[in-house]
């Protein structure tokens, strides 16, 4: 009997003790973490964009891949960096937190920015120069040459993973939920990170490719990993302020805990009540610290995990814990189900990201081929790389006015507090992606035109006397559709996402991205080899002047329609998050359960 008291009591204080730190943590975070937070994005995107915003430069002209190589291998680098945060992910839910994967992830990137940086300084990582009249005479990267590089970007991958599906998620974390001051805080917040984020591109297309192009490319790699560095000791030096979140364990163990359960239990007889459930609220209480999960009618094949069986041995004390892989959890189960239910919508950004992908690879080469003097009078020429500026300011100016225009007006149609849900944000930036590549075709088909009565049709590298300002409108209608869908899509995962699996759940929008950018090479290797004529040449030509890029935007126009409607129907039958928030009383603690749907 006394051996049960002292278990007893050192159950208590062990419950104290876990009480009293979630009340610590509770007083951290707020604004006065954000600037490093903040810092640590801004110097990852600088670094990231400053090389992928001119890499077709560094490949085609540094290294001498071919066009079609070269864009295959920047999408690909795109795909891996964006399918990597699904590894972070996971550490961090399930092992060591959001904080020491972002610091682990910025120090792999540090390494691969510093390799990156070396081999653009020294002659030995090039090929020798060539005379780019005679561009087929120029002898490609070896391959160990290329192996430098490839290992470098490997790191770059391996260290956004562990960058990119955490910040999202710890720097909203640092406000309270449950607090309705620091709630809309939190909505406010993902505008704030896309912000910051696109000041950092700002400065990517402009100064640091500006750098590359008149400066070397030792100097442009470099600037980025030094903003690397600092970033990585300001992150750390915040760690007194944050607010931070202990991980609960493995979220992809739990949903195939529930998938085999109810898997074992498929002959079992469905309960008719739902209250007849099993629910454990001491089992779940370190997954649902914000509030638990309601039983919802869809995929009710995986309720049968929840139902309780004679073979469960199940007491009916919150003590028992049964076997996860015969019984689970109400709450459990619909953590599988908020997952399932992300996947179409997850599914629908897909090919925004294909055809935002072309402005780093065509549209740029499109903007190599023309004249890019400032004015007539003028010296200056645009660095093809720097096109991208649009994109930024266009995205930039939109999210300035998102919360001081567009709310407000969309308030009085939706009669919503934040003016537009992130499915209604999303499905605008859909419809203006699509017009983007719409007007990308036309402009190319004007590019031609003019290349053809100026008698250049053969010539490659010649100047199309055509002003490169004509590729604006795809750039900015690009841009303003990143302000829509982006931030929606962001908004969406980490929302309705369970939030013990939000970082895996903001590592489905990077996932979302590499998909994008694996489609797009997909594409562009069909395109190139079923567009062959007898002649050799192709619609994705090394001379655009001689290809049908115009052809192949308006086939990404066409597919992005497409998936407009399949878009629509999903985001008509979607159903949301049922939560039930725990509302914490500052007198005494208490907690009571409030619906939130």
């Amino acid at each position: 009997m006394r051996v049960l008291v002292t278990m007893g009591k050192e159950m208590e204080r062990d419950d104290q003790k876990k009480r009293h730190a979630q009340h610590v943590e509770k007083r951290k975070g707020g604004l006065i973490t954000m600037p490093f937070i903040f810092a640590n994005e801004i110097s990852e995107k600088l670094a990231v964009v400053g090389f992928s915003a001119n890499m077709i430069t560094y490949l085609t002209q540094q290294l001498h891949m071919p066009l079609t190589k070269a864009a295959t291998t920047l999408t690909n680098f795109n795909g891996t960096a964006s399918l990597a945060p699904l590894l972070g992910a996971f550490i961090a839910d399930a092992y060591i937190g959001r904080f020491w994967t972002i610091a682990a992830g910025s120090l792999i990137y540090q390494l691969g920015m510093i390799t990156l940086t070396i081999s653009a300084s020294f002659p030995l990582f090039r090929p020798p120069r060539c005379d780019l009249a005679h561009h087929h005479q120029c002898k490609e990267a070896s391959p160990w040459q290329l192996a430098v590089l490839y290992a470098s970007l490997l790191l770059n991958a391996l260290g956004a993973g562990g960058i990119r599906p955490c910040v999202v998620a710890f720097g909203a974390e640092q406000f309270d939920e449950s607090d309705p001051k620091e709630k809309t805080k939190t909505w406010n917040f993902f505008n704030w990170y896309y912000f910051c984020m696109g000041v950092a591109m700002l400065l990517a297309v402009t100064v640091v490719v500006y750098v590359q192009d008149n400066v070397g490319w030792g100097w442009g790699l470099g600037i980025p990993t030094m903003a690397m560095g600092i970033s990585v000791v300001s992150f750390v030096a915040g760690y007194p302020m944050y607010r931070r979140m202990e991980p609960s364990g493995s979220p992809f163990t739990r949903l195939a805990q529930v998938a085999v359960a109810a898997a074992r239990k498929r002959k079992v007889e469905m309960v008719s009540d739902p209250r007849e459930l099993y629910e454990n609220d001491e089992l779940d209480k370190d997954i649902s610290i914000l509030g638990k999960l309601a039983h919802t009618k869809q995929l009710r094949f995986l309720d049968k995990a929840a139902i309780v069986t004679a073979s469960d041995a199940i007491t009916g004390t919150a003590k028992t814990y049964p076997n996860p892989w015969r019984l689970s959890t109400v709450h459990r189960v619909e953590e599988l189900k908020s997952i399932i239910r992300m996947f179409p919508i997850w599914a629908a950004g897909i090919l925004v990201i294909t055809a935002s992908s072309q402005q780093h690879t065509f549209s740029l080469q499109q903007a190599r081929t023309m004249d890019r003097h400032v004015s007539p009078s003028s010296s200056f020429l645009i660095p093809p790389g720097s096109m991208t500026v649009f994109t930024m300011l266009a995205m930039l100016a939109t999210i300035s006015l998102y919360d001081r225009a567009i709310i407000p007006l969309a308030r009085r149609v939706t009669r919503l507090d934040r003016g537009l849900s992130f499915l209604h944000r999303m499905g605008v930036g859909f419809v203006i992606s699509t017009l983007a590549t719409l007007v990308a075709g036309f402009v190319e088909a004007k590019r031609k035109r003019v290349a053809s009565e100026s008698g250049l049709v053969d010539s490659a590298n010649a100047v199309v006397p055509i002003p490169v300002f004509w590729l604006v409108p795809q750039y900015a209608l690009h841009g303003v559709a990143e302000a829509f869908t982006s931030i929606g899509h962001l908004e969406f995962f980490y929302d309705q996402a369970p939030e013990s699996m939000r970082s895996t759940a903001t590592a489905l929008f990077w996932l979302a991205i590499a998909s994008g950018s694996y489609v797009s090479t997909l594409l562009v290797e069909v395109v190139h080899k079923y567009s062959a004529g007898p002649d050799n040449e192709n619609w994705l030509s090394d001379n655009l002047n001689k290809g049908k890029l115009d052809y192949f935007y308006w086939i990404i126009t066409v597919l992005q329609a497409l998936n407009l409607v399949y878009y629509l129907v999903c985001a008509r039958f979607y159903t949301f998050k049922p939560l039930q928030l725990r509302k914490r009383e500052v007198e005494d603690d208490a907690v009571e359960l409030n619906s939130k749907v």
